[in-house]
């Protein structure tokens, strides 16, 4: 039998317990009964990042950005379509560095878009600069 793996609620941040073969199955949370999988990034915030990213055994694609950023606002659509593409293997989620600097400045976020992979709590891949769709599925893949 296969062992569960801990995914975080994007909608109440609690931690489910879900069976690898039932998260692309519309898997949904135990707390709030809502989709654990959306097919669209989540926003984090400063009150839950530490849980979406230390918490979840599924690996967490963070784009920080900020609202006044021209190439953020180029890549936002082409992170928001693979979203669908990369669940449930990988959770995407947005972090706005304006809202949130002292996020940012702990993992020394010095230019904008920045994407960063994190697995377990631990940064496995970082990647700077606005990027298409496809060429960020296939960086994504790859790392994960």
């Amino acid at each position: 039998m296969t062992e569960p793996v801990h995914v975080v609620c994007p909608h109440c941040s609690s931690v489910n317990r879900v069976l690898p073969e039932r998260l692309g199955a519309g898997a949904k949370c135990g707390r709030c009964k809502q989709a654990l999988f959306t097919g669209k990034p989540i926003e984090l915030r400063d009150v839950d990042f530490d849980k979406h990213i230390g918490k979840s055994d599924v690996p967490v694609v963070v784009d920080f950005w900020a609202p006044w950023c021209g190439p953020c606002k180029m890549m936002a659509p082409h992170f928001e379509r693979a979203a669908p593409e990369l669940e449930p293997a990988a959770r995407l989620a947005k972090l706005n560095t304006e809202d949130s600097p002292a996020i940012a400045a702990r993992y020394a976020i010095r230019g904008i878009p920045t994407l960063a992979i994190f697995k377990k709590g631990q940064e496995i891949a970082r990647q700077s600069g606005a990027m298409d769709q496809g060429t960020l599925t296939r960086w994504v893949r790859a790392h994960i």
